[in-house]
């Protein structure tokens, strides 16, 4: 993927002319991960947005106790650390290669030159902004209000949506996960999350396949996820 195809592509950018594309996507500089490299911890200096152009990565929130969240894995395509191009301020999550993966990234003070004087683009980025805030909400209202049957549910949907290879009995989510990294992109105990597999295997709406996850019945998964 082009540079140029990956700023086009971003919603941040989205308004931004192909002269504009053009010059921003020419200060993205390329940055390769390994499989299971870090490439920043929580409280690290923030100063960078990151494209991924091949690959994935997967985002987790620690905490000061040693439990961990991982509310999202991005591939190809995604972008995340947008924030430390407007505040600066340290990172606020951990980032991890769940696979060999290649970045493009653009730097703090090339982004804030870019944006001088461009009333329009600073209109988008704040209304990007705004979205992203109420993405926020609504993920703590499921933390706050859903069971873990429930979140688990509605975080297989999810994977399926951006992972999924339709097959004629069902969905196949084409990701290699352990019950440990279910929970922690659920917000819940490893316990739990093996308890509420268990149901979803006995009640014919997922099965496993070599260690990925076959979604059998779609819609009673949706049902069941409240959604």
């Amino acid at each position: 993927m082009n540079p140029e195809k990956c700023i086009a592509q971003i919603p941040l950018f989205q308004t931004l002319d192909d002269d504009d594309i053009h010059h921003l996507a020419a200060s993205l500089r390329r940055r390769p991960l390994k499989r299971g490299e870090v490439l920043f911890r929580k409280g690290d200096e923030g100063s960078t947005l990151y494209v991924i152009t091949k690959g994935s990565v997967k985002i987790i929130l620690p905490s000061r106790w040693g439990d961990e969240m991982a509310p999202a894995i991005l591939s190809e395509g995604d972008f995340f650390g947008e924030m430390a191009l407007f505040d600066g301020m340290p990172r606020s999550a951990d980032v991890i290669a769940v696979e060999d993966t290649e970045l493009l990234a653009l730097n703090r003070a090339d982004f804030l030159r870019f944006i001088r004087g461009k009333d329009k683009a600073v209109e988008s980025f704040l209304t990007y902004l705004s979205l992203r805030l109420r993405r926020t909400d609504d993920l703590l209202g499921d933390a706050c209000f859903l069971p873990v049957a429930s979140r688990l549910a509605k975080r297989f949907a999810e994977l399926a949506e951006a992972w999924g290879v339709p097959e004629k009995e069902g969905v196949l989510i084409d990701l290699k996960l352990t019950q440990t990294d279910l929970a922690s992109m659920v917000g819940a105990t490893r316990e739990s999350v093996n308890k509420e597999m268990a149901l979803l295997k006995k009640d014919g709406i997922i099965a496993m396949r070599a260690g990925k996850t076959f979604i059998i019945d779609v819609a009673r998964l949706r049902r069941r996820a409240r959604i």
